[in-house]
Order: C-alpha cells, then sequence, then structure tokens
C-alpha cells in the first residue's frame, strides 16, 4: 500500500508553499509580458527574449554554486530569507519605466529563485525519509511547476477583468510571503552533516559534474532544452499577436497562455507511460 507523502504535515506543507509560490510566479510572468508591451509595444518579444536570457543566466550561473552549497545553509531561514526578497523585488516591477530595469529585476528576482530551489529540493528527502514515498514527493513537486503553466493564466485572466497587471504583481508578492510564512510553520529536521568532500570550488561543481557524468541525465537536459524553446516562444510572442495583430484585450493574452498551458497538460496526460 502506498502512503501519500501529503500525510507527512511538514511536506504537506512546504508543498503548499511550492505551489503558492508557483502560481504567483505564473502571474508576474503574464503582468511581465503586458508590461513590455505597455513600455515597447510591438518590440515587446525582443524585450521579453532578452529578459530571459537574463533569467536563464541567473539559474545556469547561480543555481550549481547554491546547489553545491546546500548543505551548508540553515535552510528554514534561508529559505524564508528568498521567499521575502522575491517579494520585495517583484513589488518594483509596476515602478520600471525603462527596458533596463526590466532586465535588472528580472535577473534579480530569478538570481533568488535560483538560490530558493535548489536549497528546497534538497530538503525533501529530510522530510520524507520513506523511498516511495520520497519517489512520490518529486514526482508532486515536478506537477506542480506544471500547474503553473495552467492555473496561473486562468487565474490572471480573472484577476484583469477586476485589476490591471500591476495588481498581479502584488498578488505573487502576496504568495511569496504566504510561502515564507507556511515555511515557517514547517518543523524541519537538521542537515544531515555532509561527507562531501574537498575544495569549495568542488563542492560547487559537485552537482554539475555529477549531472552530465550520467548520459540519461545528458539527454533529460538535450529534451528540455527543445521543449523550453518552443515554450519560449510562446512565451515572448503571445502578448504582441494577441494584443497588437489581433487587438484584444490583457485578459485574452491570458487565456491564450491558459490555452497553451492547457494543451501541455493534455499532451503529458495523453502520452502511454
Amino acid at each position: 500500500m502506498h502512503v501519500s507523502p501529503l500525510t507527512i504535515p511538514s511536506f504537506r506543507r512546504l508543498f503548499a508553499a511550492q505551489v503558492i509560490a508557483l502560481v504567483g510566479t505564473g502571474l508576474s510572468t503574464i503582468a511581465l509580458t503586458l508590461l513590455a508591451f505597455d513600455l515597447v509595444g510591438g518590440n515587446a518579444a525582443s524585450v521579453l527574449g532578452t529578459a530571459l536570457a537574463f533569467k536563464m543566466v541567473a539559474y545556469v550561473v547561480f543555481a550549481p554554486i547554491v546547489g553545491g552549497l546546500a548543505h551548508r545553509f540553515a535552510r528554514k531561514r534561508f529559505l524564508v530569507a528568498m521567499d521575502l526578497v522575491r517579494a520585495a523585488t517583484v513589488l518594483l516591477f509596476p515602478l520600471a519605466t525603462q527596458v533596463w530595469q526590466i532586465y535588472l529585476l528580472i535577473f534579480l528576482l530569478n538570481l533568488f529563485s535560483a538560490g530558493f530551489k535548489p536549497v528546497f529540493t534538497a530538503t525533501i528527502p529530510d522530510i520524507v525519509t520513506d523511498e516511495r514515498q520520497y519517489t512520490r514527493a518529486l514526482s508532486m513537486s515536478r506537477l506542480a511547476y506544471d500547474l503553473e503553466n495552467l492555473l496561473s493564466p486562468l487565474v490572471a485572466g480573472l484577476a484583469l477583468l477586476f485589476v490591471t497587471y500591476s495588481g498581479l504583481f502584488a498578488a505573487n508578492a502576496v504568495a511569496f510571503v504566504l510561502s515564507a510564512l507556511l515555511i515557517l510553520m514547517t518543523r524541519l529536521p537538521l542537515s544531515v552533516p555532509s561527507d562531501r568532500l574537498g575544495t569549495l570550488r568542488q563542492q560547487i561543481n559537485f552537482g554539475l559534474l555529477a549531472y552530465l557524468k550520467t548520459p540519461r541525465l545528458r539527454g533529460l537536459l538535450a529534451l528540455y532544452v527543445s521543449v523550453s524553446s518552443a515554450s519560449a516562444m510562446v512565451i515572448v510572442n503571445t502578448v504582441v499577436y494577441v494584443r497588437e495583430t489581433l487587438g484584444r484585450t490583457e485578459s485574452d493574452v491570458a487565456i491564450a497562455l491558459g490555452a497553451a498551458g492547457t494543451g501541455s497538460m493534455l499532451v503529458a496526460l495523453l502520452l502511454p507511460r
């Protein structure tokens, strides 16, 4: 009999924190496309493409560093700090009046997210110790990222009927604060001392080298690059097509992005296992 990891109170709170933060992040993604369109009109696709490049640089450069050092952190305080700093950062987006400000804020936001994600992931096996439960916990954590693409556009589409896109940034800040509160309420075990040896540089490179040495993971990386390329095309071009070419509203942008997310989920569910 398989017992759901949600029966573990600590994991239940962490998972709720993750879902809330991810839905909030999805709202900001939609709000960002609308902000870019307001600033540069038809050139929004170029701005969004560059912003995504800054996002990837933040993740590719800093996530391995934080992941290699995760065993050294007081995890609860670190995760709460990352949530609160992200909340403060996202509130600055509505104040941006120049394209370079968007690039800076995107880089900072994803820099802190790159710090949050590996530490959060490294915390799960300390809470869910049963191997089968741990496998299901990882699956649920991955599903939360997929649900972001589905739920966030739907929530944003409804919200934009009543507020401007600045309200979506504010909602994301609230989501990060709620995530921080849930993590504060979670009892996390003390970090297990790591037997990882070597210099600081070797510890930072540990995860990346282990990943690249595994053939299946290298193939998975290539697959992720392909999927991300298609997703990027949707993100950067939808707002221009809907707002400028079709002359539709901000809510329609969210609906179009939600349709893309729904299609992705349906294909994932229908593919043979």
